[in-house]
């Protein structure tokens, strides 16, 4: 790290410590060669993402997007803003660890399905109905018969 003072790159951190975000770390630094101090502050470098949207539009990632439509399926619904919460960070976990630069709404979407599949079925089925766009009654009530049939594992 260069010194903001002399130029020299000569320095070393005295302290580290949480930023006030808990996002970051902030290091004191001095400069070896003409003895003054300066703060640095360290953060993780994530890859920008985008979410490709039905219409093939292109938008950054948005987790109140997520967390919005999650909330409005929950609803009425005995589901805790804890369980929500851990949801979206669930769905957002996978999201990130795929390392993709872009990614499909549709995939965000399934994601989020299959955890709210386990959370609470009406949640489910609420957000399934908005989320497939059911056009009839008839796939609303495939997608009923499909949450109240255990699925049968062998």
């Amino acid at each position: 790290m260069k010194c903001p003072y002399c130029g020299e790159d000569n320095t070393r951190v005295i302290d580290s410590r949480p930023a006030d975000d808990n996002a970051s770390i902030r290091r004191r630094r001095i400069c070896d060669s003409c003895g003054k101090r300066f703060t640095t502050y360290e953060k993780v470098e994530t890859i920008p993402l985008i979410v490709i949207k039905k219409d093939n539009n292109r938008e950054p990632y948005d987790r109140s997007k997520i967390e919005a439509g999650v909330l409005r399926a929950c609803h009425k619904r005995p589901v805790s803003a804890e369980q929500i919460t851990k949801l979206v960070d669930s769905v957002e976990a996978e999201i990130f660890n795929m390392e993709k630069k872009e990614i499909d709404s549709r995939e965000i979407g399934e994601l989020v399905m299959d955890k709210m599949k386990d959370l609470e079925p009406v949640a489910y089925v609420r957000f399934a109905s908005v989320y497939r766009e059911f056009k009839d009654i008839n796939t609303f009530m495939d997608e009923l018969r499909q949450v109240m049939t255990p699925n049968k594992k062998s």
